[in-house]
């Protein structure tokens, strides 16, 4: 078997990341223009937290959205010529694009933590809506051990997703504060489901995946340090999308893994949300309280620079996602 053969299942995903990749690199500089021209910049003198010492600019989601969009569009266009999207993922776009002008205007006039909590949960709602015999976004059950598949009632199902999806989606914004670590740490997550999706024949799931992380890694261009950039509120249409999708291929995961695959594959995101949360409960701060606390900023105060620390969080990603991917296939 030649390279070319093996790589049967991913040739249309690499495809499907090329397109997200060039487009997000061509929309890029224009995004961070309009961004200027409009004020949307992060000022590095708000508050102590930022790591930053210029102004740079925000609403990186409106270069990242297109980019998957775009992709989408093209590679499902092919997958499915009559033109048969799931309806899942219409909703998972649809949310999105809500998500995005949300978040844009987030990254203006800062919205609290209760605002947020709100719009992100009700997303996590209303994208269960869209559903058809293709699939659904929505935790169904569960696997305990000594009781195998455990299967939830509706009024269970459904808050249980819209708080998965939340933590997801929120994990992944506020692991945004190092140039380019959420996109970075966005995009292994993405491969990971890729792949995961690959092994289950998930085909929607593995080109949809596949245009996050091509936007993701066209968006790091301008985002790695020294960023250009910032994805701010984008974060949150990132995390959102990648739950959805991980929450669609776990579907076909061997049960018993299924339970660990969110915890595996946002393992940073997540890790860092506990450690931070925490601490703030130990120092007895309100948990929405923005501080120095995360896993980054740790690793910046022990004298590793911008650059070190992403790379050290993207290798524990990768460690970990490998394993988990060892485990599935071993299984599989």
């Amino acid at each position: 078997m030649n390279l070319w053969q093996a790589l049967a299942g991913f040739r249309a995903p690499m495809a499907t990341a090329f397109v997200a990749f060039i487009t997000t690199i061509a929309v890029t500089p224009w995004v961070i223009q309009f961004a200027k021209d409009k004020g949307a910049m992060d000022d590095p003198t708000k508050d102590e937290r930022r790591v930053h010492t210029q102004p740079i600019p925000r609403w990186g989601g409106l270069a990242v959205f297109p980019g998957f969009l775009a992709a989408v569009v093209v590679s499902l266009s092919f997958a499915w010529p009559k033109g048969s999207f799931p309806m899942y993922l219409i909703g998972m776009v649809v949310c999105a694009a809500v998500l995005l002008a949300i978040g844009m205007v987030d990254d203006v006039k800062q919205l609290s933590a209760k605002v947020q909590l709100l719009y992100l949960l009700a997303a996590g709602v209303v994208v269960q809506l869209f559903a058809d015999a293709l699939g659904h976004v929505q935790v169904q059950g569960i696997s305990l051990p000594g009781q195998g598949w455990v299967a939830f009632p509706l009024w269970v199902a459904v808050p249980f997703t819209a708080v998965y999806i939340f933590v997801v989606t929120k994990t992944m914004d506020t692991i945004d504060g190092v140039d380019g670590l959420a996109s970075g740490i966005a995009a292994i997550a993405a491969a990971t489901i890729v792949t995961l999706a690959v092994f289950g024949q998930q085909r929607w799931v593995a080109l949809s995946a596949a245009a996050v992380g091509g936007a993701c890694l066209g968006f790091l261009r301008y985002n790695y340090n020294p960023a250009r950039i910032f994805l701010a509120g984008g974060a949150q249409v990132v995390g959102f999308l990648l739950a959805c999708l991980s929450v669609v291929a776990a579907l076909k995961t061997a049960a018993t893994l299924s339970m660990l695959l969110p915890i595996l594959i946002f393992s940073v995101p997540l890790f860092d949300a506990f450690f931070v949360v925490t601490r703030r409960i130990m120092h007895k701060q309100p948990i929405s309280q923005a501080d120095k606390r995360h896993v980054h900023h740790t690793l910046l105060s022990k004298g590793f620079s911008q650059k070190q620390t992403v790379w050290i969080l993207y290798l524990v990603a990768m460690a970990v996602s490998g394993t988990l991917l060892v485990l599935v296939r071993s299984r599989g």
